[in-house]
């Protein structure tokens, strides 16, 4: 595939059980972009972006302003107050560690985000930094203590992330206390090109590709805790905020990273999620 912006959302069409745009789909694909010195939210329709006034997540308002895909920069889809991440949420990822009992949650800080094909950094004496894609929840509204069937009202969408993870730093013989530098370094949560409302996400095919090769592929129905079962524990003890960002989980096995390769999280309905690693 040709590395063209237009190449990295060609895969926005119909999931299973969502109608085709010819059917008047309800999905809505929302952006933030970058058009000369200007950073705005917008609604993707086709090869076009219409301007939002404010984010999504305060109303959806369009300004009347239209702007070619081909012309703007995609940027992380929204600037969420914080990051939170789910450990082992699939089997095929657990090797032969016991299931969890309830979500295991982590921390990255909002530092960590980093743009739809912008580079992944290796930090200063990282020797081990591996990819993760995964499903990633975006909150729309407050959220305190609300139960598993609430839990869906507060989701706003989905977007494509990597959680990607330093693995002598997480698990190796000098491991940290916490994964502050092992899952927190800059860059080290790459997340877009967009967030899909109206999705079907609970069983969508998800696909991780280094240099081209298939290194990750799954169906978000075998997570271990589907997103709604992860917002509501969240929220039993953190008030999520609009536009918060969790991680659900990465599936299968990962391996290590090197400058100059590409990695791609592709989720069916969704889209690509492209980062060079430098």
């Amino acid at each position: 595939m040709k590395p063209t912006r237009r190449g990295a959302l060609q895969l926005f069409a119909a999931a299973p059980g969502v109608l085709s745009r010819k059917g008047r789909s309800a999905v809505t694909k929302y952006v933030r972009f970058r058009h000369g010195t200007k950073t705005a939210h917008g609604i993707l329709d086709g090869e076009t972006i219409r301007e939002l006034r404010d984010s999504p997540f305060e109303g959806v308002h369009e300004t009347g302003a239209k702007h070619r895909l081909a012309e703007v920069k995609l940027l992380a889809p929204c600037q969420p107050p914080k990051i939170l991440a789910v450990g082992l949420n699939y089997r095929s990822h657990l090797g032969d560690r016991k299931a969890p009992e309830r979500p295991e949650i982590f921390y990255k800080p909002i530092t960590s985000l980093q743009h739809p094909d912008e580079s992944i950094v290796i930090p200063p004496d990282a020797t081990d930094v591996h990819y993760e894609g995964e499903l990633v929840v975006v909150i729309g509204k407050p959220t305190k203590n609300v139960t598993v069937e609430k839990a869906r009202d507060h989701i706003f969408g989905v977007t494509c992330g990597n959680d990607v993870s330093e693995r002598q730093w997480q698990n190796g013989a000098n491991k940290d206390l916490q994964w502050w530098r092992a899952k927190g370094a800059d860059t080290f949560a790459p997340c877009g090109p967009v967030i899909v409302q109206g999705l079907d996400y609970g069983k969508v095919l998800l696909q991780t590709r280094l240099n081209g090769e298939v290194v990750q592929k799954q169906v978000t129905s075998d997570l271990i805790f589907d997103c709604p079962t992860i917002v509501s524990h969240i929220s039993r003890f953190v008030t999520l905020m609009p536009g918060d960002l969790i991680y659900t989980g990465t599936p299968g096995q990962t391996r290590k990273m090197k400058p100059g390769d590409v990695v791609e999280v592709e989720i069916e309905g969704i889209g690509v999620l492209k980062n060079k690693v430098a």
